[in-house]
């Protein structure tokens, strides 16, 4: 029997074959690239300050300490900055605004002949302190200054011991003021007082309202049919004026049985009529 043989597969045979005719080559567009990119880059760069091999790792060659400056203790440790003149210092301070003078020389002699008129002897005498009265007022020792005990009469010898503080006198007077006003309001109140007018001193002020309006009718009644001057019609407007307001007040008073008016108003429809 004869063997059947197969070709080996591969993944190139699954590729279209193209023909090698130039008329039918397919061409691919060139790759675009921006014209800035080469300012894009140089700027990148001179803003980072260094190249783009430094960027993570540093210089590529680092160079390496000379041998006497070898490492040495307590040399990474901080130090303190070193000491300056005190009247350079601005931060320097100063306990005392004007330097002290210096010591006197053993072999400077003080001024003499200087006159005072000072008695050094009186100022260095020591004069005693005279001690302060003071009492105890318990058994374990406690003291207290007798000023301030009480018991002392020292209030007795002010000028205004036993007579009465301002501050009070004030508030008298100024009760007093209020009594006053409040006295003066209640009599203004009586006085003006609401009462109830008689049935006769009623029907009086409606007679004479009613013959004072006839009074006016009478006057209205003998005005000229014509006016042409312009006294003469506004003598008419003050009549016709007057009668109206009488008219009011009569029908006001018949129409209200019961009228309660001031003590004010009853004394002057009393003089008006």
């Amino acid at each position: 029997m004869s063997e059947i043989t197969h070709s080996k597969e591969s993944v190139y045979d699954c590729i279209p074959l193209v023909s090698k005719d130039k008329e039918t080559e397919i061409k691919k567009p060139p790759r675009y690239i921006s014209k800035f990119r080469p300012a894009v880059v140089l700027e990148s760069n001179l803003q980072k300050g260094k190249s783009n091999t430094m960027r993570t790792m540093g210089p590529a060659k680092v160079d390496l300490p000379p041998p006497d400056k070898y490492l040495k203790k307590h040399s990474k440790e901080p130090k303190l900055p070193e000491k300056t003149d005190s009247s350079k210092d601005p931060r320097s301070t100063h306990f005392c605004s004007v330097r002290k003078p210096a010591v006197p020389a053993r072999t400077e002699r003080p001024l003499m002949g200087i006159p005072s008129k000072k008695d050094f002897r009186e100022t260095t005498v020591a004069v005693p302190k005279k001690p302060q009265p003071i009492q105890v007022d318990s058994s374990h020792g406690h003291r207290e200054r007798l000023e301030n005990s009480g018991l002392v009469p020292k209030y007795i010898m002010k000028n205004d011991y036993g007579k009465t503080p301002v501050y009070l006198q004030k508030r008298k007077e100024a009760e007093q003021t209020a009594q006053e006003h409040d006295r003066l309001v209640k009599e203004e109140g009586q006085h003006r007082a609401i009462q109830r007018l008689p049935d006769e001193e009623r029907q009086r002020v409606l007679e004479a309202l009613k013959k004072e309006w006839d009074t006016y009718m009478q006057m209205y009644q003998k005005i000229p049919f014509l006016m042409e001057t312009p006294s003469q019609k506004a003598h008419k407007i003050e009549l016709e004026k007057r009668m109206d307001e009488l008219e009011k007040k009569i029908s006001l008073i018949e129409r209200f049985k019961t009228i309660y008016i001031t003590n004010d108003e009853i004394s002057h429809c009393g003089d008006h009529l």
